[in-house]
């Protein structure tokens, strides 16, 4: 029986948690990490409104690193599309937390990042296709 191939990718839409952070592997090569934000909405058993906010920690590179560098900001709207990076066990990452607590991490690698606010914030009305917001003469996704 011959083995079949699988395959995940990862959609996220939410907002920057702090300023993106870009640094250069020791072979030159750009590497930007960013925090984003994402909600969920939705009514409990009693019909309160419940807010629930995921963390992911993100990772570009090359090109794509040092445009999100350039363009992006805490605050700004964007749209991911990557691949989980799990743990050995195919797990969120985890570590203890100087408090000794247990943390665990999303954490994407990100091929497409699509900047949906403007590089002052202003969120734009909905994603209609168009390269509003994406930095000037860069072609999103890289």
């Amino acid at each position: 029986m011959g083995s079949s191939a699988s395959f995940h990718q990862v959609m996220i839409i939410g907002n920057l948690g702090k300023d993106p952070e870009m640094r250069f592997t020791p072979n030159g090569a750009a590497v930007t990490n960013f925090s984003v934000a994402t909600n969920r909405t939705y009514a409990d058993a009693a019909g309160k409104q419940v807010v629930e906010t995921a963390w992911w920690r993100i990772s570009t590179w090359g090109k794509q690193a040092e445009a999100c560098n350039n363009f992006l900001q805490k605050g700004s709207k964007v749209m991911v599309l990557g691949h989980v990076k799990p743990d050995k066990r195919g797990n969120p990452r985890t570590w203890t937390s100087q408090d000794a607590t247990t943390t665990a991490s999303y954490e994407l690698d990100a091929e497409t990042v699509k900047f949906l606010s403007s590089k002052d914030g202003a969120d734009h009305a909905g994603d209609n296709g168009s390269d509003e917001g994406n930095p000037p003469g860069e072609d999103i996704p890289f």
